[in-house]
């Protein structure tokens, strides 16, 4: 049991692994930051391609949406940094982060905001328009609202995969929250900087699952 407790939880070798954790914890949130809202904006450029009545831009959309769903994130992320600079371009860590999850999240977004753009009844749309809205004034202001709070549960559900996502960024030495705890672990030869970054995860990502259960309650009832 002693040697179970220093392996894992030394309180002395946490508390000299904090600063590191906090440098990590802090380029975790910048990175969050930037992949969900680029997800987000790029998601609901591609559900609105996937519902155009042009098929000029709807098809494109859907294979893009098949295609970035189907290839996992960790394939695209190494491609990007590895495999493109063999054609010449590289990028940094971060970059090549916030691009394979931009291609990756928007994809999953677009379909949860389809699927919220669908569930909004065509008389809404009849009801804007004979306000005097246009069709995207409409959209803006009338239909996207409805959209969002049909499928919010499903946003933020999908949202919380995209925090756990960025502890991929490790593999490519992004010295995000697990790769600074995997540092110290290397230097001190003891897990507890580990445990220490999934008490960061979970004080991170805690409060937004218990948002989704209280959504999904909501919803149900």
């Amino acid at each position: 049991m002693d040697i179970f407790l220093d392996q894992f939880f030394n309180l002395a070798i946490m508390q000299k692994a904090i600063p590191l954790l906090l440098k990590g914890a802090w380029m975790t949130l910048q990175l969050c930051v930037a992949v969900i809202l680029l997800g987000l904006v790029g998601g609901l450029f591609v559900a609105l391609g996937n519902l155009s009545p042009r098929r000029w831009v709807r098809w494109p959309t859907i294979v893009y949406t098949d295609v970035f769903r189907a290839l996992p994130p960790l394939v695209l992320l190494i491609f990007i940094y590895s495999g493109l600079p063999f054609a010449g371009i590289k990028v940094s860590p971060f970059t090549a982060v916030v691009i394979a999850f931009l291609l990756n999240n928007s994809s999953y977004y677009a379909e949860v905001y389809r699927a919220g753009l669908i569930s909004v009844a065509k008389g809404q749309w009849e009801a804007a328009a004979s306000t005097g809205l246009s069709r995207t004034q409409s959209l803006i202001h009338v239909v996207l609202p409805q959209a969002v709070r049909n499928v919010l549960p499903d946003l933020l559900s999908n949202t919380v995969e995209v925090v756990k996502l960025t502890s991929l960024a490790s593999v490519i030495s992004l010295s995000e929250l697990l790769y600074s705890a995997d540092m110290a672990r290397s230097v001190t030869y003891n897990a507890s900087p580990l445990v220490l970054a999934a008490l960061f995860y979970l004080v991170l990502l805690w409060p937004l699952v218990r948002l989704v259960s209280h959504f999904q309650r909501r919803l149900a009832a």
